[in-house]
């Protein structure tokens, strides 16, 4: 069986041939204007970078907010930004 180190994102499991093919792929260089089009980080949400904010929840809240961001479908952060986004509007 091949000594394996870890696995990749995909849960292929990282080889000595891998190794030596990302090597080589490596050595052989890359196009730097297609690596300059790859997107890195988080997507925007907005026109200009975001701002992470701290509130803090009691149990009781943080369970209904779980449960109603699986209930759409939809991550907690989503949830979060449009009731406070539908709470800013109706004032």
């Amino acid at each position: 069986m091949a000594k394996t180190h870890g696995t990749k994102k995909d849960g292929t499991p990282i080889t000595d041939a891998t190794i030596e093919a990302l090597a080589d792929e490596a050595e052989a260089g890359y196009d730097v204007a297609e690596l300059r089009q790859r997107q890195v980080g988080r997507p925007s949400i907005g026109a200009a970078p975001a701002s992470v904010e701290s509130v803090r929840l009691d149990p009781e809240l943080k369970r209904d907010l779980l449960l109603r961001a699986a209930a759409e479908g939809a991550s907690v952060s989503d949830v979060i930004r449009r009731a406070l986004r539908e709470y800013v509007q109706a004032s």
